[in-house]
């Protein structure tokens, strides 16, 4: 075969290839009626929320929650911007309202100032992508360490997805479920995932009943760690979604995992399907 022609089956050999990664991944992300990265569809994500710790601090946030029983003053602040990251303290003596636990949490999408902050509300989908540093001092523990949340707005209401580090069998892992009807979506090892950066993707489908759909995928140093996903699920309970992020967790931990940490968060963008 001449040159120019092993040239040219070559070249049709690899469009065949990558037509058809393509066509797997698309069908992969369909199963869970979530668009995948990589692939055209991707190109329907539309960026809504891009801030940056140095330029909107806080501000990024709908609500900030920095000890709210005040049980630290001497601490505080325990949530800031620090150059391009946003920082969460937590101290050993730190209380929340409910004297069982500690949070140290935001929530919500703000873009701008005062009620301009992104609503995701039933039928809608939505995508967060971040960065996370979890120092080798915030460990599972043998009760709930949620350092993502996805809640209904307002005091007393359930968590709807939670981002968790748990021990399971004395193992050090971090996990998704879904807390409203307790499933599991993926559960890795937390231990290699300490003291280095973590690239986060999460994405929602909000839907009631059987109508909700989540894919959660982490990726460390450049290799994807995990990516899990879930159809058929109830990720709504009612008025709107909003994600939350921090340390929140319970003194229950009989681990002896507790100690003084912090949490790092960086290069948070939002995405809805349009």
């Amino acid at each position: 075969m001449s040159t120019s022609r092993r040239d040219s089956a070559s070249r049709a050999s690899a469009s065949r290839r990558t037509l058809l990664g393509a066509a797997l991944a698309g069908a992969a992300g369909a199963a869970v009626g979530l668009p995948v990265a990589g692939t055209a569809h991707a190109a329907s994500w539309q960026q809504k929320w891009a801030p940056s710790a140095s330029g909107d601090g806080l501000g990024a946030f709908e609500t900030i929650e920095d000890d709210r029983a005040d049980s630290h003053p001497s601490g505080a602040p325990h949530i800031y911007a620090t150059g391009n990251n946003w920082r969460f303290n937590m101290h050993t003596v730190d209380r929340d309202t409910s004297t069982d636990r500690q949070r140290q949490e935001v929530t919500g999408l703000r873009n701008g100032s005062g009620s301009n902050y992104l609503k995701w509300t039933q039928g809608q989908t939505w995508r967060v992508t971040y960065s996370m540093y979890i120092p080798s001092s915030l460990k599972a523990t043998t009760t709930f360490t949620h350092i993502m949340q996805m809640k209904q707005p307002g005091a007393g209401t359930s968590p709807i997805v939670v981002q968790s580090l748990r021990r399971v069998n004395g193992k050090q892992t971090i996990e998704l479920k879904l807390a409203i009807d307790d499933i599991l979506i993926g559960r890795t090892d937390l231990d290699p995932l300490h003291d280095k950066w973590t690239d986060v993707d999460f994405q929602i489908k909000v839907g009631n009943g059987s109508a909700g759909s989540v894919r959660w995928i982490l990726k460390s140093g450049g290799s994807t760690v995990i990516d899990a996903s879930k159809s058929g699920v109830d990720t709504f309970l009612a008025d709107r979604v909003r994600p939350k992020w921090g340390i929140y967790r319970s003194l229950g931990d009989t681990s002896g995992s507790l100690q003084d940490t912090y949490l790092l968060l960086t290069n948070l963008r939002g995405y809805q399907l349009a």
